[in-house]
């Protein structure tokens, strides 16, 4: 099973080679590579991760000069699909079919085999994640009642290449959040196998979970240069999880007004600047008391609440118990 990258005006043409049934030959389980786009003439690296029946790519790229990528596949595979950042476009050169994927949308893709090209726009960045599993893997998840799902499975049948909800979904706040948890994982060995495969199985669930009601579907209302402005706020309160995130501080910092980073981060995120900037602090205390072994004062502390009670009430109201039950 192979992939190849190549660009019209440049002769060095990107092999991968993905295992059988992507499983890796290494101790451990887990094969790790890593892509420079200055092969593609651009900036940026791209990197992998294989392991049974998973395959996860993600990086970021920018190119100095418009450029067409084209990429050719032997391989079948279920596609879930996140744009981070950035416009992406494809296009299959089999079937004419189009797959674009504007900010922070998501979808699932089948391929049976893909011949293609992809367009990239001078100095455009584009961020991506994206995880690959086989498709009898996939099947194990796929409910029946939904007509979409029924559809999907028909075209799996025929090994026909298309997209499991018609129209892109917006990625939410928890998707964020478990994206972030797979890059960061520190996990070794069949410990990281487990960890990935968990959150991995998460995420496919809140992806169905969401077609199941596609009432959140949408084309952004605010200009580009507002939403650039809004991935930097949630990149910014993501690095900054001790300091507090008001809306006018950020207004100010990103030079923007409280009532456009309001709007426009309930309706880039789906959700408000306090709550997602909450979400991260209670996630990272999850993880300081139980991987770091800190004290609840130490870790009240660390995500920046000058009351230990007060992060032990925020934190029972969010999970339903006391911080200090996870000791």
């Amino acid at each position: 099973m192979k992939v190849r990258l190549h660009s019209n005006d440049l002769k060095e043409i990107i092999e991968s080679s993905f295992p059988e049934q992507f499983k890796s030959k290494e101790e451990g389980g887990i094969t790790k590579r890593k892509h420079n786009a200055q092969l593609l003439g651009g900036r940026g690296s791209y990197h992998e991760l294989f392991m049974e029946n998973i395959h996860i790519g993600h990086g970021d790229m920018s190119m100095a000069k418009d450029t067409e990528i084209w990429f050719d596949s032997d391989m079948e595979t279920i596609e879930l699909h996140f744009a981070l950042y950035g416009t992406t476009q494809a296009e299959d050169l089999e079937t004419k079919k189009n797959y674009q994927f504007k900010y922070n949308h998501h979808n699932i893709i089948y391929a049976a085999g893909f011949r293609g090209k992809s367009q990239y726009v001078a100095e455009k960045g584009v961020r991506i994640f994206e995880i690959n599993l086989t498709p009898r893997f996939f099947q194990r998840f796929l409910p029946e009642q939904h007509t979409y799902y029924r559809r999907f499975r028909q075209m799996l049948k025929d090994q026909m290449s298309g997209m499991l909800s018609p129209i892109n979904l917006a990625i939410t706040p928890k998707m964020h959040l478990i994206i972030e948890e797979i890059l960061s994982c520190q996990r070794q060995g069949a410990y990281q196998r487990m960890f990935i495969e968990s959150k991995v199985i998460e995420l496919l669930m809140l992806q169905l979970e969401q077609m199941d009601t596609p009432s959140d579907l949408y084309s952004y209302s605010l200009k580009k240069r507002d939403v650039d402005k809004i991935h930097a706020v949630k990149e910014y309160i993501s690095e900054n999880v001790e300091t507090p995130c008001t809306l006018l501080n950020l207004a100010r910092l990103f030079q923007t007004n409280e009532y456009t980073l309001k709007k426009g981060f309930k309706e880039v995120f789906g959700t408000s600047v306090h709550s997602y900037w909450n979400g991260i602090r209670m996630e990272q205390a999850k993880l300081l008391l139980i991987e770091h072994h800190l004290t609840v004062s130490e870790v009240a502390d660390r995500i920046g609440y000058k009351n230990p009670q007060h992060f032990t009430s925020a934190f029972k109201k969010r999970y339903g118990f006391v911080p200090s039950r996870l000791k």
